[in-house]
Order: structure tokens, then C-alpha cells, then sequence
């Protein structure tokens, strides 16, 4: 297994990975549309990034880093396929955000996430983050909002 940046050619498998959780819990809003369509324009120009954990040829995992504005990212579209979950991919994958973060001199990364997603929201907490109110979320479904502080 091995984490690499994102490439053009992988944007089909991105999208995919992400829609396929995002419907099983009915989650799919216009915004989450606008990023899977376009990762280039959304996320990278404007100074993000993706990371994708590459198996055998296969995309298994999926996570970027939105920069919100200058010292603050957002942890966004983190997804692991069915058939590679419980593997610690998405460990993997989140280390690589929060170094990235840290590359970027990143004071602090928030997400946005929802109640169902409970394997998630304890991962985040393993790695730091606290829920903090729901502010400023362009996800009429996000209840759920949290924060790591990597800078005092």
C-alpha cells in the first residue's frame, strides 16, 4: 500500500469512491457535487491537495485538504473502499493529511461530518480532533463539526 498525490487520471476513482458512502447514507449534497466533479479547480488550485492510497493498481482510499483561508484547512472527502477497510488505510491517509498540513504551515484543520459516520468521527478523535459548534458548514447535513489545533 502506498499514499500518493492525487493525478487527473484517478479523478474517475475518486469520485466513485466518495459518492458510494455519500449515498449509502444519503449524505450527497450540491457541494460534495461541485468538489468530486472538479478536485483540480476545487481543491488543488486553490492551494489543497489530495492524497490517494494505491493498491496493486487499485485506488483503496481517498482524503484531501481544502485550504479554507490562509492558516486553516478542511479535512474533506476521506473514503476507504468496502473491500479494504480495517486495514488502517485511513490512518494512513489522515497522517499523510496532517503532514501536508503541517508542510503548509497549517495552524489548525477542521472537518465537517455527520452523526452516522461513527467509525470516522472516532478516528478523528484518536488523532486529535474536538468537536466544536456547527458554524459557517456548506452541508445542510454536516451536524457534527470538529477541529485540530496544530499551532498555538
Amino acid at each position: 500500500m502506498e499514499i500518493i498525490d492525487y493525478q487527473e487520471r484517478y479523478h474517475e476513482d475518486f469520485r466513485k469512491l466518495n459518492m458510494e458512502w455519500l449515498e449509502k447514507y444519503q449524505l450527497a449534497e450540491s457541494h460534495d457535487l461541485m468538489v468530486l466533479d472538479d478536485p483540480q479547480g476545487t481543491i488543488i488550485d486553490r492551494g489543497g491537495c489530495i492524497f490517494l492510497a494505491l493498491e496493486d493498481g487499485v485506488i483503496a482510499g481517498t482524503a484531501a485538504l481544502m485550504k479554507e483561508h490562509e492558516g486553516v484547512y478542511e479535512l474533506a472527502k476521506m473514503s476507504v473502499a468496502p473491500a479494504f477497510r480495517g486495514r488502517g488505510i485511513s490512518k494512513l491517509l489522515l497522517a499523510k493529511c496532517l503532514e501536508a498540513a503541517k508542510e503548509r504551515a497549517a495552524e489548525k484543520i477542521t472537518l465537517f461530518s455527520n452523526h452516522q459516520l461513527t467509525t470516522a468521527l472516532s478516528l478523528y478523535t484518536q488523532f486529535g480532533f474536538r468537536n466544536i459548534p456547527v458554524e459557517d458548514s456548506p452541508f445542510v447535513t454536516a451536524d457534527v463539526k470538529m477541529e485540530l489545533v496544530l499551532q498555538a
